[in-house]
C-alpha cells in the first residue's frame, strides 16, 4: 500500500507532527510505502518529496506576498497544482490528513477526489467545528456559541490571539470551507484521538455521524517493561508550551503553599514572564523553570519525574504529554476535560482534578505526594498497563492499517 500523509510541516512543530511521522514510521516498518505533502518552510527536514512541497507564508516571497498569504488562507492555488503531480508521479492509494486548515486549505479535496483517492482525517483539534480551534473565547472562558454554524462569533468573542481582525479572518475562512469544501462531504474516514473530539464534532456537525470513523488514542513508540520504584528525587513535572489554556497559572496556584512539594517546569510560550513574576512575587522556592528542552533531557527529565501535571484548561484531546509520562511508567494528575478523563484513571494511574481549580489541585498533589512507596509502584504499574493495552504500537497498527483497507475495499 501507498500512504499519503498530510500535514502543515514537515519537522517535529507539535503533537501533530509527531504523530504523522511516528505513523509514517510504523507503516514503512510493516512493508508500506509512505509519501508525504507539506508545506515548505525553513526548519524543513530533508524529504525526497520537497519538490512537491508548496510556498508556505513564511517562505514566500515577493511586493504581492501578504495579499497572497491572505488568498492562500482560503485556497492554496500552488498546492492544488503541487498535489495532483505528486499524485500522477506517485500514484497513491490512500491519503490520511493530519493538518491543513488555514495552511495548505481543502482546496486539495476536489483533486484528491478526481484521482479516486480516499481521504482520511486524524482530527487533531477541533477546527472542523470551531473557527478559533480550541473552543475558548477570547476572555479564555470555555465557549460553544458557534455551535456549528454561528461563526461570527468568533468574531465577536475575539476568539482568536485578541485580534478581531484574524478572528474575522478565521470565521469567514470557516463559512468559505463549508460552502466550498464541506469535510463532510469530502472526507471519507475520520480518526479521532479521543471519544471526547468525536462526540463534540458529532454534536456541532452531524453530518458526520454517517461518516465511518475509529478512536484510536495517540501511540508510543516504546513502553518500559517494569515499573518505577519511588524516586529518590521527588519532583512533579509540567512540560508544554506556556500559554493561558495549558493551566500553568492554576498549577503555580496549586503549588504555592505547598514549599515541601518541587514543581518544574518546562517549556517556553506567551505567559512564560507573568508565571515567572507570580513565582517571584509570592516568593516561591518550590518551583524551578528549565526552558525548553528536548530528545533525551526531556525523555529523562519525565522518566525521574514524581508525578507529571497536566493542568489544561481548553478541551484537551489527547495529550502527547499523557502519552510519554505513561510510557516509562510515571503516574498523571490531570484536569477533568476534554479527553484526559479518557486515560487518567482515578487512583489507578494517578489522579483527576477540576480543571481551573487550584484547590481542588492542591489536594490531590498532596494526595499524590503522601503515596507509600508500594502505593506509588502500584500506580506506576497501572499506567504502563493502560499504555501496553491501549498506546502501543501492538494495538495500534492493526487498528489502523484495517481501517485504511475498508476504503481500499471500495
Amino acid at each position: 500500500m501507498k500512504v499519503l500523509l498530510i500535514d502543515v510541516y514537515n519537522f517535529n512543530k507539535g503533537g501533530a507532527e509527531t504523530v504523522c511521522f511516528n505513523t509514517g514510521k510504523l507503516l514503512e516498518e510493516h512493508g508500506h510505502q509512505v509519501v508525504y505533502f507539506t508545506l515548505k518552510w525553513e526548519e524543513n527536514n530533508p524529504s525526497p518529496y520537497s519538490k512537491y512541497f508548496p510556498e508556505s507564508k513564511e517562505t514566500r516571497k515577493g511586493p504581492l506576498k501578504q495579499v497572497k498569504n491572505m488568498v492562500n488562507y482560503f485556497y492554496h492555488f500552488e498546492a492544488v497544482k503541487k498535489m495532483e503531480k505528486l499524485i500522477e508521479d506517485e500514484r497513491p492509494d490512500i491519503a490520511h490528513i493530519h493538518l491543513l486548515w488555514g495552511q495548505i486549505t481543502p482546496s486539495i479535496f476536489p483533486v484528491l477526489r478526481k484521482y479516486h483517492i480516499p481521504i482520511l482525517f486524524t482530527v487533531h483539534d477541533y477546527r472542523i467545528v470551531c473557527p478559533a480551534y480550541t473552543f475558548r473565547d477570547g476572555s479564555g472562558r470555555i465557549c460553544e456559541d458557534c455551535k456549528g454554524k454561528y461563526f461570527y462569533k468568533c468574531f465577536t468573542h475575539t476568539c482568536c490571539k485578541g485580534s478581531k481582525v484574524m478572528s474575522a479572518v478565521m470565521a469567514a475562512e470557516q463559512y468559505f470551507r463549508n460552502v466550498f469544501f464541506n469535510p463532510a462531504k469530502y472526507i471519507e474516514g475520520f480518526l479521532y484521538v479521543s471519544n471526547f473530539a468525536r462526540d463534540i464534532q458529532e454534536k456541532y456537525m452531524p453530518a458526520v455521524k454517517n461518516i465511518p470513523n475509529i478512536t484510536l488514542y495517540n501511540f508510543s513508540t516504546s513502553i518500559a517493561g517494569q515499573p518505577k520504584a519511588m524516586p529518590k528525587d521527588k519532583y512533579f513535572l509540567f512540560f508544554g508550551r506556556l500559554s493561558y489554556e495549558k493551566g500553568v497559572k492554576t498549577l503555580l496556584e496549586a503549588f504555592n503553599g505547598l514549599p515541601e512539594c518541587h514543581l518544574k517546569i518546562v517549556g517556553t510560550g506567551p505567559k512564560e514572564d507573568e508565571l515567572k513574576a507570580f513565582v517571584e512575587s509570592n516568593g516561591m522556592k518550590n518551583v524551578e523553570f528549565l526552558g525548553y528542552k528536548r530528545g533525551k533531557e526531556l525523555q529523562d527529565l519525565v522518566a525521574n519525574a514524581y508525578c507529571v501535571i497536566v493542568p489544561s484548561e481548553w478541551y484537551e484531546n489527547n495529550p502527547m504529554t499523557i502519552i510519554e509520562a505513561y510510557s516509562v511508567g510515571t503516574p498523571v494528575i490531570g484536569a477533568r476535560i476534554g479527553g484526559i478523563p479518557e486515560i487518567v484513571v482515578e487512583s489507578e494511574t494517578g489522579f483527576q482534578f477540576e480543571s481551573g481549580n487550584a484547590d481542588n489541585l492542591r489536594s490531590k498533589v498532596v494526595l499524590a505526594d503522601g503515596l507509600t512507596a508500594d502505593e506509588y509502584t502500584k500506580q506506576s504499574a497501572g499506567a504502563l498497563k493502560f499504555a501496553h493495552e491501549n498506546l502501543s504500537l501492538e494495538n495500534y497498527y492493526p487498528r489502523l492499517i484495517a481501517f485504511y483497507n475498508q476504503f481500499l475495499k471500495k
